[in-house]
C-alpha cells in the first residue's frame, strides 16, 4: 500500500484530503507545518507528499528546498497543495521544484489525475502537471498514520 504525507497546518483541510486518499486506499500520515513534514520525510519517506505552501515555521517552499537538497529525497514526488491561484503562482510553485500542483478547494478528479501522474505512471513528465496547523486539542498528535473513517 502506498503511503501519502499530508502537510497541511488547517485541520479540516488535512481531514479532507486524508479522507480522499484513504478511500483510495492509500495509508496516510499528517504533519501540521513544515518542520514536522521534513523531519516525518527523514523518518519514514512516504510515497508522496502533498504539501501546503503556507505553513508555520516553515513554509512549503523552505520545506521542498531542504528535501531537494538531500539526494535521498530528489525523487519523492511532491505535490504543492495551495490557495496561491494568482496568475503566475503555479508556474513559481512548478519551478521552485515541486512535482505537481493542485490549488484550494481541492478537486477529486484533478487529486486522481496527480496521484496517477506520480505514483502510477510516475515517468510522465512535469509539465503536464493540473491546476483545476493548528493541533487539535485532545484530537490526534502532530502527525499520525490515519486510519480514519471511510466517506
Amino acid at each position: 500500500m502506498k503511503t501519502v504525507l499530508i502537510a497541511e497546518d488547517n485541520p479540516i483541510n488535512r481531514e479532507l484530503l486524508r479522507e480522499l486518499l484513504e478511500i483510495r486506499g492509500f495509508t496516510v500520515t499528517e504533519a501540521c507545518n513544515g518542520q514536522e513534514a521534513v523531519a516525518i520525510v527523514e523518518q519514514a519517506p512516504p510515497d508522496l507528499l502533498l504539501l501546503d505552501i503556507g505553513m508555520p515555521l516553515l513554509d512549503g517552499f523552505g520545506v521542498v528546498r531542504k528535501l531537494r537538497e538531500n539526494p535521498r529525497f530528489t525523487s519523492l514526488p511532491v505535490v504543492a497543495v495551495t490557495a496561491y491561484a494568482m496568475q503566475g503562482d503555479r508556474e513559481r510553485i512548478m519551478t521552485s521544484g515541486f512535482d505537481g500542483y493542485l490549488s484550494k478547494p481541492v478537486n477529486s478528479a484533478s487529486l486522481d489525475h496527480e496521484l496517477d501522474r506520480l505514483l502510477v505512471h510516475p515517468n510522465t513528465p512535469r509539465a503536464v502537471a493540473t491546476q483545476a496547523c493548528e493541533k487539535q486539542a485532545g484530537a490526534r498528535t502532530a502527525w499520525t498514520t490515519g486510519k480514519g473513517k471511510a466517506i
